[in-house]
């Protein structure tokens, strides 16, 4: 609530040749300076904010174009952070990426030229973009096990004997306790993959192949059947992309895509006052 009322507060319009103005901030600001000379200037102004930003916070169309507006923003953030991520890979692995969203968009096509309803377009786009999603996330595992890396099976298992010895001995406090616990067990699903190295490459390489074919696939049937259908984007993966160990030092940017995509799906339409 206190966003929708912060939001309220400082509510602008367009005025021309100036931009956007708080108005609401500024006849607060208004308000406080005619005070000085007049008092009854402050109680007339509390009584005016006192009416105007509850009432604009708590309306249910004021909200929708806080989130709304709130949810532009973080796509924005979004779509850097996933651009960061496809700049990492190496010329190949974009291409790869590339001609798969090119397919993706193609289906789509399909779809509208077939006049499909919204609803059904709306589906089948994130579907896709979910799939492009874990297409991109196993680019970039891959691009983390190929790089070279200063760090062995030795060094880390000496870190991890390190932070055992830390936690056998107690003597932190229990926020810091808790954090390296968190990074052991890091530690650990890191030794984990770095033994099964080889294997992993070849079921994230298996899991590219198969989202290749899915696309495929969901392009021929589009063209095909010639009757619009809802796309599935369940996908089993052979390899493993639920233990960050795999994305190296990107672990954390998935993370918060993956939470902000989170959020979108719960929250896909935007509407505007």
């Amino acid at each position: 609530m206190w966003r929708y009322l912060k939001s309220a507060f400082f509510v602008s319009v367009d005025v021309p040749s100036l931009g956007r103005i708080p108005v609401n901030a500024l006849g607060a600001a208004a308000f406080g300076i005619l005070g000085f000379a007049q008092p009854a200037f402050w109680l007339l102004g509390l009584a005016i904010e006192a009416a105007v930003v509850p009432s604009l916070a708590f309306s249910p169309r004021f909200q929708k174009v806080v989130d709304a507006q709130s949810l532009e923003l973080s796509q924005g953030d979004a779509e850097k952070k996933r651009q960061a991520l496809v700049k990492l890979l190496e010329t190949g692995a974009q291409q790869r990426l590339w001609d798969l969203a090119k397919k993706c968009n193609q289906v789509l096509d399909v779809y509208r030229s077939q006049q499909a309803e919204d609803y059904i377009i709306d589906s089948n786009d994130q579907a896709l973009k979910n799939l492009e999603w874990v297409y991109l996330k196993l680019l970039v595992a891959r691009h983390h096990l190929l790089s070279p890396s200063s760090e062995t099976e030795e060094t880390l298992e000496k870190k991890v004997q390190e932070l055992e010895s830390d936690l056998r001995e107690g003597e932190e406090s229990e926020s810091l306790r808790q954090s390296k616990t968190a990074t052991l067990t890091i530690l650990k699903k890191r030794q984990s993959t770095m033994r099964k190295k080889q294997q992993t490459l070849e079921e994230i390489e298996s899991d590219l192949t198969r989202i290749d074919n899915q696309v495929d696939l969901i392009l021929e049937n589009a063209t095909v059947q010639g009757k619009p259908q809802t796309i599935s984007a369940d996908i089993e993966l052979a390899s493993d992309l639920l233990g960050g160990s795999v994305f190296g030092e990107d672990e954390t940017v998935i993370s918060h895509l993956e939470q902000t995509y989170a959020r979108q799906k719960t929250n896909p339409q935007k509407e505007t006052a």
